[in-house]
Order: C-alpha cells, then structure tokens, then sequence
C-alpha cells in the first residue's frame, strides 16, 4: 500500500469555469437523437463496424472529473448500449491521461448545501449510471491511465473487466471528506471482496496498479505505451464470438451468481442452453462449425 491521497490529487479539479466552458462539443454517433438532458460536450461515443465501441470521459481540464451533467451524459451513453445488438466490447477511458480524479469540487460545494432529500436524489443519479453500465451487454473494459479516484474507481469496479498503465493510482477517500463509498460499494464489493473493501474504504489510502491487481480491481498492469497494442489484442480475441451469445452468458453470470445450486437453478440453466441451442445464432454458430467456416457474425 502505498500514501494517502495529497492536496493536490483532491484539488486537481478546481479550475475556473471558462476553462469548463472550454470543452469542445463532440456528437454520439451511435444515438440518432440525443434525449433532451444529454449534454454531449462531457462524454465522447466512438464506434468501429466491428462492433467495438470507445466512451471517453471528456472533462481533461478537470481530470474527467463527476458532476450531475457527467454523470448524466455517462447514463445516457449506457443506455444507449443496452439496445446495440451487434456492439461486443466497450472500452471506457478518460482524455488527457487521467481516467477520472473523483468528484468535481464545485459539485461537492453544492451538494454541501443541499437538503438529504436533495442529496439522496442527486446520489441515486451516480447509482442508476452505474448500475446501466454493470448491465451493458457487451464485455465492458476499463483502460485506466493516470488515476481512478472515488467514483472513477468505481466505475472501474462496475466494468467487467479493467487493465491499468504502470504509475496509475487509485483511492476510495470518502472517510478523509467525512463521507462513504456508498452508491460504488456494490460494485467494488463485487470485485475485490468484502476485507479488501473494508481495509481501502475505512483507510482511505490511494495504492497503485500493482496493489489494484492483487486486490482484484483490476485485472491487469499494462507497461507505459502499450495501450494500443492492447486494444488490439483484446478486438481481435472477440471478433469470432457471437454479441448475442456474449449479452446472454453476462446475464448468466450475473443471474445466478450467489444462487444456492438446487432444482431451480438446474432448471433455469436447462432452458437457458436449449433457447440458446435453437436461437439464430446458436444454429448458425453450430453449422459453421460443422461445415468448417465461419459463421455470418465472424470478422
């Protein structure tokens, strides 16, 4: 384990509001109509014909920072991603080399002032985000470079799987702020267990990428410059597997994980193999195996 967070990771984010204004509008092109709410300036949506989709955090001035207009543009970009039947990976990174340094200071500012029925309303925003992003489909990929702090660290929790540069940081400093991890603890339970999370939530200290994969939080520490060679890799790995097939057995995890294995459990895998077996792309995947080819999804 390694220091606390300082002073300047907590107040990294506390920049003028002409630079916020600075931010460059940018389109989702995987949404014909954003909805009225969206703000498309803070989350960028880029997508490939092959399936692969990159949401990038947006706010480099503020170190991709949250606020209720970040975070709103993140659940909508999710969303979106629930009804992208073809889409196989979603990669999930912040510009500027920090994939998010927590929550934005003038937020928390307000919030300080806000009623607990206010603050409860604001705070179920964060976890509708991040519950529409544990439930995409696709296979979801954190690519953490620089630091993942707070919310951001719970994001990374909330993907499927994440990988870290060497020199990332991460931390869940609420109890230096008097606060909790409360809407992440979920997620970040999920990912590296109850001790571990009661040891890095009631401490507070930031570690490193290392510490993060012995954790559990993350699933791998890449070497500085290797990101690309990475995506590629994980792209080219997926490109045979049917996106139908792949939504389906996330959902299997994510059903029977936890369930005591007993008849109704052997039951629910029964049916779930046979729709599976009769489904478009069952039978096409099984024929092509058959036939020796590839079957119609393979790029």
């Amino acid at each position: 384990m390694a220091d606390q967070p300082t002073d300047a990771d907590l107040n990294a984010l506390d920049v003028t509001d002409a630079e916020e204004a600075e931010i460059n509008r940018i389109a989702h092109p995987l949404l014909a109509d954003a909805a009225p709410d969206a703000n498309d300036d803070l989350v960028r949506i880029d997508a490939t014909s092959d399936g692969v989709v990159f949401i990038t955090l947006d706010r480099p001035e503020k170190k991709n920072a949250f606020d209720a207009a970040t975070i709103a543009a993140l659940h909508e970009a999710f969303e979106t991603l629930h009804g992208a039947d073809h889409v196989r990976l979603v990669f999930i990174r912040g510009a500027g080399g920090t994939f998010s340094a927590g929550a934005d200071l003038n937020w928390m500012r307000d919030a300080a002032d806000w009623s607990e029925a206010d603050n409860r309303d604001d705070a179920l925003g964060l976890a509708r985000m991040l519950k529409a992003l544990h439930d995409v489909p696709a296979l979801t990929v954190a690519l953490v470079e620089g630091a993942a702090m707070g919310g951001g660290a719970g994001i990374v929790a909330a993907c499927d799987m994440a990988v870290a540069v060497e020199g990332a940081r991460f931390a869940f400093s609420e109890v230096k702020l008097g606060l909790i991890p409360a809407t992440i603890a979920p997620y970040v339970i999920e990912a590296i267990g109850a001790r571990r999370a009661r040891q890095l939530f009631l401490t507070g200290n930031s570690f490193d990428a290392d510490y993060a994969a012995h954790a559990g939080l993350i699933d791998l520490v890449l070497p500085e410059g290797s990101v690309d060679e990475f995506i590629t890799m994980l792209t080219d790995s997926l490109s045979g597997n049917a996106p139908g097939a792949m939504g389906e057995a996330k959902r299997l995890v994510n059903d029977i994980a936890g369930h005591k294995i007993d008849s109704g459990l052997l039951d629910d895998t029964a049916k779930r193999i046979a729709r599976a077996r009769v489904s478009p792309e069952g039978q096409e995947g099984v024929r092509a195996f058959l036939d020796k080819r590839k079957p119609d999804w393979a790029v």
